[in-house]
């Protein structure tokens, strides 16, 4: 779908196959999100942090242990959020898929083959530098050194939204940690084939809340089998976050592709970074929250 400009300032869109945005629906009258209407049964559980459980909001109560996720609230002060977004918006937000806009700091790839381009990368952005180091102040994210990170920009005007997806596991390691700012939300965990050891066939769905200015770890099941969204509902205001990435063992000393590894760490590292200017009309490589 070629990029659409709407009046008003909306944006653009960059929508691709059957991923659809408000800006593109608008423009082609499709008259809907270009999703089936077909309702299927979904088993609802809200994920409470202090006891680690997902607890069922939809019928009888039950509960189960939903491990994997780490939720910490007010990471950054509300002075720390401005000066980031601040920092954003000074640089070039670039259209992506199903009404976000992004920016990339990181090399570029195409993982269904598996390649990898270090190109202009030229390290994670300095504001970062502070961030990292108070995430490895965290029992959970110790020795965590990223090497990726992409800033995304939600808006209700665009209809932003982000499907269910698993990222990356051959170049991305084990842990995805998340800063949203500017707005509330909701990570919506996704297991398409039921939870067999709940006796739950059909799909099952659990809500994560993301509160302003929180940051949130995915590992072990939640980030290699629960697939994760943003569903569109859930964006009421504008959102903005950063996800950073590290690498995989393939990537880390003693790992095939070790070398690699360590130019890529050392790049990020730099805290030099500018966000890369990725056309928006080229198939994506990147992975995105």
């Amino acid at each position: 779908m070629a990029a659409v400009m709407l009046p008003g300032g909306v944006g653009l869109c960059a929508c691709k196959g059957v991923r659809r945005c408000l800006v593109c629906e608008k423009s082609t009258d499709s008259g809907g999100s270009g999703h089936s209407t077909v309702k299927k049964a979904v088993h609802l559980f809200v994920y409470d942090p202090k006891s680690g459980l997902a607890i069922r909001s939809d019928a009888e109560p039950s509960s189960f242990p939903f491990p994997g996720v780490v939720l910490r609230e007010n990471f950054i002060s509300e002075e720390e959020e401005q000066k980031l977004v601040q920092a954003m918006d000074h640089d070039t937000w670039i259209p992506s898929q199903s009404g976000r806009w992004k920016q990339d700091f990181g090399p570029k790839v195409n993982f269904k083959k598996r390649k990898i381009r270090v190109g202009i990368f030229s390290g994670l952005p300095p504001l970062s530098q502070k961030l990292v180091a108070r995430m490895q102040l965290d029992q959970s994210l110790r020795d965590f050194q990223p090497v990726e990170q992409c800033n995304l920009d939600y808006r209700p005007q665009r209809g932003s939204a982000i499907d269910p997806h698993l990222d990356d596991s051959w170049l991305w390691g084990e842990r995805l940690v998340t800063i949203n700012m500017l707005s509330d939300t909701a990570l919506t965990m996704t297991l398409e084939q039921g939870l067999p050891e709940m006796n739950l066939a059909e799909e099952v769905h659990v809500r994560v809340t993301l509160p302003r200015r929180s940051l949130l770890v995915l590992h072990g099941e939640a980030r290699h089998r629960w697939k994760h969204a943003i569903q569109r509902k859930d964006i009421q205001e504008r959102r903005v976050c950063s996800t950073y990435r590290e690498l995989s063992a393939e990537f880390l000393p003693g790992g095939e592709q070790a070398d690699l590894g360590e130019q890529l760490l050392n790049i990020a590292q730099s805290f030099e970074g500018s966000p890369l200017n990725v056309d928006s009309t080229q198939p994506l490589t990147k992975s995105e929250d």
